[in-house]
């Protein structure tokens, strides 16, 4: 299985910039390693009105109801899909990718 290298935040940058790619083959095997978290710490988006909303929830065990994290709700597709990296990262990590005093 792919092992994250937290210092690699040219990585996150990368991702940060183009979340819907196209992603170089190193930042795929990333991206495709966080997709792999177990359910219990696994940040989704969900869509939650026709037009532009998003939030962002905990993938529920099957037959479970959706919960939300908090109340956010993204305007922006990509948004929602960085915040979701930034959490898998700082999960598998450690590290928050926004903050610089780590």
């Amino acid at each position: 299985m792919y092992k994250v290298d937290p210092r690699r935040m040219d990585l996150v940058a990368e991702f940060m910039r183009q979340p819907d790619g196209p992603h170089s083959p190193e930042l795929t095997l990333l991206v495709n390693r966080l997709r792999l978290l177990p359910l219990a710490a696994r940040v989704i988006v969900v869509k939650t009105r026709a037009g532009n909303g998003w939030r962002l929830a905990r993938m529920p065990a099957r037959g479970e109801p959706i919960a939300f994290t908090d109340a956010t709700v993204f305007e922006d597709y990509d948004d929602a899909c960085r915040e979701v990296f930034r959490r898998r990262w700082q999960h598998v990590t450690g590290i928050d990718p926004g903050r610089e005093d780590q």
